[in-house]
């Protein structure tokens, strides 16, 4: 069970979306503006792994990194890696003992290291 959920700071609503729902394949588990033209905030969840993504400036610096652990990260590059928008900066590797990983770049510059334990 997942006890904390990371937030990483978007720029552009529309653009994040599409790449976390339609390219990364994660789900809108719901959404909050205080008004129209105010800042979003939305929580999205893949796999039993849920985060933030918020345009509020006061949240959180733009270019976060998150590890997140799956089962099988090559399934994932095998996913994602036709995809056009989707910006994968190191293709599966150990670098790290008892890794296997791999980097996707959102379009803010933030990092998704997509972790599987050796």
């Amino acid at each position: 069970m997942q006890n904390v959920i990371p937030a990483f700071r978007i720029t552009d609503y529309t653009k994040s979306i599409s790449f976390y729902v339609d390219d990364m394949g994660f789900k809108i588990d719901w959404v909050h503006q205080f008004e129209p033209g105010f800042p979003i905030f939305v929580q999205i969840t893949k796999d039993e792994m849920t985060m933030y993504l918020t345009e509020h400036t006061g949240d959180c610096q733009i270019g976060g990194l998150i590890h997140l652990f799956v089962p099988n990260v090559d399934n994932w590059y095998n996913e994602l890696k036709s995809k056009k928008d989707i910006c994968i900066t190191s293709p599966p590797n150990e670098d790290l003992e008892g890794l296997r990983m791999m980097t996707v770049v959102d379009p803010d510059g933030n990092q998704l290291r997509i972790c599987t334990r050796l």
